[in-house]
């Protein structure tokens, strides 16, 4: 039963998942255009309905090699390039290429560990990599400095049941829809908790 409420759960928002709730920050020097849930602006800005289908804002195909190698240029050129790092994780990542996106916000968060925005998208990563014991401690590192970030909140949801844990996503749901009444950046997740309480016999 965990696995039918898992696949009707990601059915539901897998694409959301990654970047949907909230944009990231595009680079230090403020956001830039981005299509949701790709570029690492986390939940600061516009959220893509939640119930968008899944991962139907990802580009096709892998990222463009001659952008990928100007960025990775700039990184090399200049290792406290915080910018360079957060853009190249950002394209990777709309490009699906999850495991070379998680690289680059990683070294992004080697020179700004505070940044609960990238740290997010990193945790988003790894969950897409079916690493989630790895993004929960990401999402719950982020927590402990924002115990409202939105995104957060709703990823680490993600991860748990990824896990296995659906009955404790559901209370971090619950929890995100208190903290946000009405929001309507999360429409659609209510019944989506009620099934998932349906599913496995009412578990709260």
């Amino acid at each position: 039963m965990v696995f039918a409420v898992a696949g009707m759960i990601f059915g539901f928002v897998l694409g959301y998942m990654a970047a949907g709730l909230g944009d990231r920050p595009a680079s230090p020097g403020g956001p830039r255009t981005a299509e949701a849930p790709g570029h690492a602006r986390a939940a600061s800005g516009a959220v893509p309905s939640a119930g968008a289908p899944a991962g139907q804002d990802r580009r096709a195909g892998p990222a463009d090699p001659d952008e990928v190698r100007t960025l990775e240029s700039l990184a090399a050129k200049d290792k406290q390039n915080l910018q360079a790092r957060v853009e190249l994780g950002n394209l990777l990542m709309d490009h699906a290429q999850y495991e070379q996106a998680a690289r680059w916000y990683r070294e992004a968060l080697a020179l700004q560990p505070g940044d609960n925005d990238v740290r997010v998208d990193l945790g988003a990563c790894l969950l897409n990599l079916g690493r989630a014991p790895e993004a929960l401690a990401e999402f719950d590192r982020a927590l402990q400095k924002d115990p409202g970030h939105k995104k957060a909140l709703f990823n680490k949801g993600l991860a748990l049941i990824q896990a296995g844990r659906a009955k404790e996503a559901v209370a971090v749901w619950d929890g995100l829809l208190k903290r946000y009444p009405g929001d309507p950046q999360l429409q659609g997740l209510q019944d989506h908790v009620e099934r998932i309480r349906s599913g496995r016999g009412g578990a709260s």
